[in-house]
Parts: C-alpha cells; structure tokens; sequence
C-alpha cells in the first residue's frame, strides 16, 4: 500500500497525473491535469507553469489501449499556449473510445477551449472563465495575403473542432472571437461558469463532485452495454 502510494504521488509530481481506483464502484480512472501554458515544439522559461504534450499524448494513448483504465476525468485550468500542440491533445481525447469528462475551474483560455470541448461531457465551476479571441501573432511578419489566409486556416480549423465537440454555432463562435467592447488590449470575449453553458461551449456548471459523478455513471452504463 505506501508503494502505491508513494508511486501515485510521484505520478502527480511529474506530470500532474494519477490513476483513480479507490471508489466503491471500482472504476479505474484516469486523471489528467492540463495546468499552465501548453508547451510545444519550444522550450518555456523553466519558471512557467507548463503542460508538455510529449508527456500528454503517451497518456492518452495508453487510456484509449489499455485494461488498466475504464475512463479519464480532465481537470483544466489552461492559459492556452502552442495552438499545434493544443490542437494534437484535443484530438487525442476526442478520439478515446472510453468515456471522458472535462473540469475547468480557474480558465480554460484560447487553444484550451478545445481540449475541455473535447470530452464527451463537459463540466465548469461557477468562477471558471473562459477567453475567446482569434489567433494571435505575435513577432513581425510579411504582411502579404498568403500570411492571412495561412492563419485563417488555423483559426477555421479551431472553431471547426470546437464546433463540431459542443452545441455552439459557427457564427456565434466567431461573434464571441469578434467581440471589441470587452478585452482592454484585444478582440474577444470572457466567458463565466454559466455564460459559457448558455452559449452551447460547456454541457453544465458543476465542480469536481458532480463531474466525477457523471464520469461513473457514464462508465456504468458503458459496462451494462458490453
């Protein structure tokens, strides 16, 4: 028992993960934390909180291959970051054939919206915010038109996988990205707990009972059915 213990707790210290088995339903769940900035292909200062997909997508794949898990509960609290890489983990999740549930709680900001999408059902807690605003660039550019169409085929492939995981319309989605009157600095829109349901991005507010609670009952049901 203090090995797996002591086992679970480093899980957690390296990579914000950890199985979830002692319930008295005995469902094997996996938890995985996307906290901070997503970090892709670059390296972030070794003082920002980061999430980096290399950790994340053996993760995934092993909950959708493995006996070991019978479903993953999400906890996110995300100031988005690489839109690749976001991009790489929210199809991933999409794709697991096991039931999945997404937490957010502090934010779930620009390429985080996705991944909480991502899920088969979707929870945020009253406080939790969300930022929708269009891709950003940043550094100098060649402002030329093969530049805005490349970065408009970013942003059509973000508001298609988030339109295509919730009940948000395209046209709405985009309006919220849009929005000039809100952000100080930028385009965009901030969505709290329960403005995000109201638009169709989350399924319901909720904190980590109720999603754990909808994790066993769709682990349940997918067991009844099998």
């Amino acid at each position: 028992m203090a090995k797996e213990t002591e086992k679970k707790e480093e899980q957690i210290k390296e990579s914000g993960q950890m199985l979830m088995d002692d319930n008295r339903q005995k469902h094997r769940i996996h938890l995985l934390s996307i906290i901070g900035e997503i970090e892709g292909h670059e390296c972030l200062a070794p003082s920002t909180k980061t999430t980096k997909y290399e950790h994340v997508l053996p993760q995934l794949a092993e909950v959708e291959d493995s006996d070991t898990y019978d479903g993953m509960l999400t906890i996110i609290n995300s100031v988005g970051g690489d839109v690749e890489s976001g991009l790489a983990i929210a199809e991933m999740i999409a794709s697991i054939s096991k039931p999945t549930v997404s937490l957010v709680l502090g934010g779930s900001h620009s390429i985080a919206i996705p991944l909480a999408t991502a899920t088969r059902r979707s929870f945020i807690v009253p406080t939790g915010t969300m930022v929708v605003h269009p891709v950003r660039m940043n550094g100098l550019f060649i402002g030329v038109q093969q530049t805005y169409d490349y970065f408009q085929k970013i942003q059509d492939r973000i508001t298609g996988f988030i339109c295509g995981h919730c009940s948000v319309s395209k046209k709405r989605l985009e309006e919220l990205m849009s929005e000039t009157g809100i952000l100080t600095k930028d385009v965009g829109s901030i969505l709290v707990g329960e403005q995000a349901v109201e638009e169709g991005i989350i399924d319901e507010v909720g904190g980590i009972h109720e999603a754990i609670t909808c994790l066993h009952r769709m682990i349940s049901e997918r067991k009844a059915r099998s």
